[in-house]
C-alpha cells in the first residue's frame, strides 16, 4: 500500500464543507483519505501561503478550435439584437468559424486539440466537457491527465444531413477505443443548426446512457427569432450554406427538451429567468465569451436563486483569449457581486463535476474521492471571506494533482 502524505496550506477549500484555515489534506495513492482542521494531524509538507482546492472543471469548450486564438474575435455591429449598441454580429462570426474549420488539415486539428488540452491543464483544469466535431478529441483526451466527457457533435437540418450525421456517429462509436477517465455522449449542436428530428434522434440514442447530452441554447436573440418565427438573420445565413429547411424548426423545441431530457445547456443567454430546469439539467455559463459578444446581463443569478445547477465553461479560443477557467470565475466575481464567492467556487468545481457525471469521484475534497486538486498561491492579506483570496487576485495556479500524481510545477518544498 502506498504511503500517505499529508499537506498543510493556509486555506483548504473542500467545497462540500466550510473552508479550513491551516487545515490538512492527506492523500494515499490516488485517493483523498482525510481532510482535517489545523492541529488534528502533523503535516509531512507545509505548502505555506497557498490554497488547496478541488481540480477545476471546464464544462464547455471546443478544443478543436484552439488554433483560432485571436483570429476570429466577435466584431460589433449596431442596431440589432437585444444586446443593443455594441452587440456582435453572430452569423458573421459563424461564417469565420466555418471558414477556419475548413482551412485546417486533420493533422493541424489534432495539434490544436493537444495544445488546448495542455493549456487547460496548465490552468488547473482536471475535468473537461468538450464539444467535438467528428469525435476528434477522443483519443487525445483519453490519454490526458484529466477526466473528460466528449460530446460528439451532430449537425443537420435537411433530411439527408440528418441521416449522414447519425450514420457518422454510429460508425465513430463502433470504432472508438475505451479509456478509464474519458466518456462520450452526443451533442446536437444548436437549434439553428439541428432539426427537431435530429434532436429527437439524439435523445433516443442517449436514452440508455446515464450521461447527459449537451447543446447550445438561446445563445442569441436571433436564434429565438428563427425557431419561433422562421425569420431573422439566420435565414440568409442558412440559405448561403444551402442548409435552409423551414420545416426543420419547431417552436416547441425549447419546452420539449427543457422539460423532458437531462442535459447540459450551454450559454442560455436569452432564456427567461423563470425557465424551468430539472435536477438533472445544467446551465453552463461562459462569462468572457458572453461579454465578448456584447450580450445583456446573464440570468444565471436568478437560475441559482431557484436552485438550478450552473457551471462554468470557457467556450473556445475562437471567442476567448485563453482556456483559463479560473479567470472565468474571477470575472464572475467582479461583474456579478451579488453571487456569493462560495457559490462561484462550487460553479468552478463540484457543479461542473455533477453536470458531467464525475461527482462520485471528483469535484470536491472529500475523503474517498480521487486526489484531484489545485495549488493556488494566495495574496499576502486577510479577507473577511477567504474565498476572495482566491477570486480577488490575479495570481496563477502553481500546480495540480490528478489521481494522486503531481504536475511538474507542483513543488513540495516546505
Amino acid at each position: 500500500m502506498a504511503e500517505a502524505q499529508t499537506y498543510a496550506a493556509r486555506w483548504i477549500f473542500p467545497v462540500d464543507a466550510p473552508p479550513l484555515e491551516r487545515g490538512t489534506i492527506t492523500v494515499r495513492g490516488d485517493k483523498i483519505i482525510a481532510v482535517e482542521p489545523h492541529g488534528t494531524r502533523t503535516p509531512d509538507v507545509d505548502l505555506g501561503n497557498v490554497a488547496i482546492l478541488p481540480g477545476f472543471v471546464n464544462a464547455h469548450t471546443h478544443l478543436d478550435l484552439s488554433g483560432a486564438r485571436g483570429l476570429l474575435l466577435p466584431s460589433p455591429h449596431r442596431g440589432r439584437g437585444v444586446g443593443g449598441e455594441g452587440a456582435c454580429d453572430f452569423t458573421q462570426w459563424l461564417r469565420s468559424v466555418i471558414a477556419f474549420r475548413r482551412s485546417r488539415t486533420p493533422e493541424q486539428v489534432q495539434a490544436d486539440i493537444a495544445a488546448g488540452i495542455a493549456e487547460c491543464l496548465r490552468f488547473g483544469t482536471t475535468i473537461i466537457g468538450d464539444i467535438s466535431s467528428g469525435g476528434a478529441s477522443w483519443d487525445e483526451l483519453g490519454e490526458a491527465t484529466c477526466r473528460a466527457l466528449v460530446f460528439y457533435e451532430l449537425i443537420g437540418l435537411t433530411q439527408q444531413r440528418v441521416e449522414e450525421s447519425i450514420d457518422a456517429w454510429d460508425a465513430w462509436r463502433a470504432q472508438a477505443g475505451a479509456y478509464p477517465t474519458c466518456l462520450f455522449n452526443l451533442s446536437p449542436h444548436a437549434p439553428y443548426s439541428t432539426s427537431m428530428h435530429l434532436y429527437l434522434l439524439a435523445a433516443h440514442r442517449s436514452a440508455h446512457s446515464k450521461l447527459p447530452f449537451a447543446t447550445h441554447l438561446a445563445e442569441t436573440c436571433e436564434e429565438l427569432e428563427l425557431i419561433r418565427n422562421k425569420s431573422g438573420p439566420f435565414v440568409q445565413f442558412l440559405e448561403s450554406l444551402n442548409a435552409w429547411e423551414p420545416d426543420a424548426f419547431d417552436s416547441r423545441l425549447i419546452d420539449l427538451f427543457l422539460r423532458h431530457h437531462p442535459g447540459i445547456f450551454a450559454h442560455c443567454n436569452y432564456l427567461d429567468p423563470a425557465t424551468p430546469f430539472t435536477a438533472d439539467q445544467t446551465v453552463v455559463f461562459c462569462p468572457r465569451t458572453h461579454a465578448a459578444f456584447g450580450h445583456p446581463r446573464h440570468p444565471f443569478p436568478q437560475f441559482l436563486q431557484r436552485g438550478v445547477r450552473v457551471a462554468l465553461g470557457t467556450d473556445s479560443l475562437a471567442s476567448n483569449p485563453d482556456l483559463d477557467i479560473l479567470a472565468e470565475a474571477r470575472f464572475v466575481r467582479r461583474h456579478y457581486p451579488e453571487v456569493a464567492p462560495a457559490t462561484i467556487l462550487r460553479m468552478l468545481t463540484l457543479s461542473g463535476a455533477e453536470a458531467l457525471g464525475f461527482d462520485a469521484d471528483a469535484g470536491s475534497l472529500t475523503p474517498g474521492k480521487s486526489a484531484d486538486l489545485v495549488i493556488l498561491p494566495l495574496p499576502d492579506r486577510d479577507d473577511a471571506d477567504p474565498h476572495d483570496l482566491v477570486f480577488d487576485s490575479a495570481l496563477p495556479v502553481l500546480g495540480a494533482m490528478f489521481r494522486g500524481e503531481r504536475s511538474q510545477r507542483f513543488t513540495l518544498s516546505p
